[in-house]
């Protein structure tokens, strides 16, 4: 457990905010897909993130498995930060595009802070804008009672 005792909601919020805007940050993104007897099969990959407003964007290869997971299901659950200073955010697809016909800010935006440009990368690449629905993070064991800091897409008082 830290000195300084847990923090408080507002001051993880900022922390987790400040994280979130972090040049050349990276996060698992950990999908989810049924193998062909229909259990389940995670898929857990790093990759780098941008937050763009109020939504995480991704890029992968249409093709890769994230990227067809995705399609099919619609969800990723993302890990940020060391073990004891972890940030996960659960979140919906809310929009997959093409690098070539993506809006200028949302391409820009990614390549600015995500410290690389799919554009240059060929391939079938697309942006993946990702909607936060529940979002935790905590340090030690006396911070996970109130870990939740955004529920049903709405940041908690």
């Amino acid at each position: 457990m830290s000195a300084a005792g847990p923090r408080t909601g507002q001051q993880r919020r900022a922390d987790t905010l400040a994280l979130l805007a972090t040049p050349a940050l990276d996060a698992w993104v950990g999908t989810a897909s049924v193998d062909a007897r229909g259990a389940p099969r995670a898929h857990l990959v790093p990759l780098s993130i941008a937050w763009l407003g109020d939504r995480v964007v991704i890029a992968v290869d249409r093709g890769s498995r994230t990227g067809r997971n995705l399609a099919a299901h619609a969800g990723a659950r993302l890990a940020l930060g060391p073990t004891r200073d972890v940030v996960v955010v659960d979140a919906a697809v809310g929009l997959v595009v093409g690098v070539g016909e993506a809006p200028q800010g949302l391409a820009d935006g990614f390549a600015a802070q995500a410290d690389w440009d799919p554009r240059t990368a060929g391939g079938g690449y697309v942006y993946v804008v990702l909607r936060p629905d529940r979002v935790q993070a905590w340090r030690e064991a006396d911070e996970l009672a109130g870990r939740t800091l955004m529920s049903a897409g709405a940041w908690l008082p």
